[in-house]
């Protein structure tokens, strides 16, 4: 299986760039169980695949007991790409929760 890389949008960025050091270095530790295995099921984290927002082709991993990232898939270019992270109960009620 090949790696992916594991790019982040803005938002993401922006995020971890006001993050306090300890959620900085959390979310980035999760963020890399992407380059490995982006898919719910396999490898390691919390991930699963939700209709967030209406698109069918996004993803989520939760990276902290208080944030999630969401994420798409790019599989003919073998990239991961984590659109934002938010706090866990945004992300829930944009997933139906």
């Amino acid at each position: 299986m090949s790696k992916h890389a594991v790019l982040l949008g803005d938002d993401a960025c922006e995020f971890l760039d006001v993050a306090d050091e300890k959620t900085e270095r959390v979310c980035k530790e999760k963020l890399g169980y992407l380059a490995e295995s982006p898919y719910p099921g396999r490898g390691r984290g919390d991930k699963e695949k939700r209709p967030i927002d209406g698109r069918r082709d996004r993803y989520r991993i939760h990276t902290s007991r208080t944030y999630t990232a969401i994420y798409t898939v790019l599989e003919d270019e073998n990239e991961v790409r984590v659109l934002e992270i938010v706090p866990i109960d945004d992300a829930h009620k944009r997933y139906g929760f």
